[in-house]
């Protein structure tokens, strides 16, 4: 699978991006959020979940299971280059993305250091929410109401540290003027704070 690994001089963390069902690692939004990522001196892999087979499987598109195995063969391989050796990794996920970040992180032996979300569907992680152990950020969009209310219901179920940001007057795609600003910025300054927080050991 094609992936796009950037890493800055003194990198303070590593930022794994799961992109949606219909998406790629080409995502616009996605790359926008990562060259913010990129110049607070994060480091950020993009990469396609499926090959372009299987996602002519749209069963595929929506297993979230399969997704997570994907994303945890990414971090293992992340975690093993020398220029991210030994930095706290984070997943920024976006709609089926953002469940599938939060299963592969409900895993015991994975320590991910902070999650965040942006018009996610957390709610499909299902049981696997309880045992999330990464700060996780959900950003939603003011007028996407019922993403809202299935992030509200997720954040109830996660015991780890959460917090829901609304973007006001942002959809779902937060393709309004200043919404995936600040996206963004809500993002670089959860993984920056939580980047350089105590980590628990591997």
């Amino acid at each position: 699978m094609s992936g796009d690994l950037i890493v800055p001089d003194a990198a303070a963390g590593m930022v794994v991006f799961v992109h949606g069902s219909g998406s790629s690692r080409h995502s616009p939004r996605n790359r926008y959020v990562a060259g913010a990522l990129n110049e607070a001196g994060l480091g950020t892999l993009l990469f396609d979940l499926l090959t372009p087979e299987e996602e002519a499987d749209r069963a595929n598109v929506f297993d979230i299971a399969l997704l997570a195995d994907r994303l945890l063969e990414r971090t293992a391989w992340v975690r093993g280059q020398p220029e991210a050796k030994g930095l706290p990794i984070g997943y920024f996920g976006a709609s089926t993305g953002a469940a599938a970040a939060l299963w592969a992180a409900a895993e015991p032996d994975n320590a991910i250091a902070a999650i965040v979300s942006r018009g996610g569907r957390p709610d499909l992680a299902g049981d696997r929410l309880a045992a999330v152990r990464a700060p996780t950020l959900l950003v939603v969009g003011g007028r996407d109401p019922v993403v809202v209310e299935l992030n509200e219901e997720a954040r109830r179920r996660l015991r780890a540290e959460s917090r829901i940001t609304v973007v006001p007057g942002a959809t779902h795609l937060f393709e309004e003027p200043g919404a995936l600003e600040a996206v963004a910025g809500h993002a670089r300054d959860w993984f920056t704070t939580h980047f350089s927080a105590p980590r628990e050991p591997m």
